[in-house]
């Protein structure tokens, strides 16, 4: 008998991980990459280079890709800028060709990105984890950047995991397993509200899957980055936070009042009043207002970083 429940369990494992993996290809086929890759320590980063002039680099969220930039916001900005919008290392269509980064580790891929690419001092914009990295970068590289402009940028310790990504708590362990088993049937039936707590109090577009990238957050792989990243920015945002009166550059900061993932009186105005010079700006709506207050971030935007010049 437990030689039968064994094999009954062996059978389940292999068909879940199948059907997870062909989930993953069709997430791809989606979405599939449409930019450029280049090769940094430690990674395979995919990127898409838009438009012409100053240069702006964009580095997304926990469980995105450069998609959520491209959706609506970039069209509006490459008429007159050079865009850089790049999946993280491990998310999106990059890989990785060593040992999972924390945030630190990630702004140096990017700077890496930055210096292959021959970028003169582009501003640098980072949503939400993404304002994480963008952060580190400039405490280590002040002279590479001229300026950030952090959209619901987590900049403070938070003691609990925001709800929609909670799931993603699990030990290293188990992770892998629950990648392949479990990650994306639970995926598929939860992430639609995970989706709608993130967005709210604004709207998901309809169009989240493919033209916002949405898709690709449905694979092992995304489950294993999300769930590495969520505990090592536990551990690396207390020191980026102390050090936030040493940086040199410009920084501005936009936030939703209604931000349900990450709250803006903590990440928002105590960090902007922890930093030299910085300046923040509150706008209606929540997490995703690169999205869905698109008129109003393209012209917060387009202020810091003519002030920036």
């Amino acid at each position: 008998m437990l030689t039968i429940l064994l094999l009954v369990a062996a059978l389940i494992a292999v068909a879940l991980t199948s059907w997870s993996a062909l989930v993953a290809r069709r997430a791809e086929a989606m979405v599939p990459a449409e930019g450029h890759f280049v090769d940094v320590p430690g990674a395979r980063l995919h990127y898409v280079d838009l438009g012409e002039g100053p240069a702006i680099v964009m580095v997304h969220g926990l469980m995105g890709q450069l998609r959520n930039f491209s959706h609506s916001l970039a069209p509006r900005l490459a008429h007159d800028h050079r865009l850089i919008l790049v999946d993280r290392p491990g998310w999106g269509h990059s890989t990785l060709t060593g040992p999972r980064p924390g945030i630190a580790a990630q702004a140096e891929m990017i700077a890496a990105l930055i210096e292959r690419l021959g970028l003169d001092r582009p501003l640098l914009v980072g949503h939400s984890f993404g304002g994480a990295v963008s952060l580190a970068l400039a405490l280590a590289h002040p002279g590479l950047v001229r300026g950030l402009a952090l959209i619901a940028p987590l900049t403070q310790p938070v003691e609990r995991v925001p709800k929609p990504f909670r799931g993603l708590v699990a030990p290293a362990m188990l992770r892998p397993v629950l990648a392949w088993l479990l990650a994306v049937p639970v995926g598929l039936r939860t992430g639609p509200q995970a989706a709608a707590e993130v967005f709210a109090p604004d709207a998901v577009p309809a169009d989240l899957a493919t033209r916002g990238g949405g898709a690709l957050a449905l694979r092992p792989k995304s489950f294993l980055a999300g769930s590495f990243e969520v505990p090592v920015s536990r551990i690396e945002v207390p020191g980026l936070a102390a050090r936030y009166g040493d940086l040199r550059v410009p920084v501005a900061i936009l936030f939703g009042r209604e931000d349900r993932a990450l709250d803006a009186a903590l990440h928002g105005e105590v960090t902007a009043a922890a930093i030299p010079g910085a300046t923040i700006a509150l706008i209606d709506g929540g997490h995703m207002p690169l999205i869905c207050r698109v008129e109003e971030t393209e012209a917060w935007l387009r202020a810091a970083s003519a002030a920036m010049a």
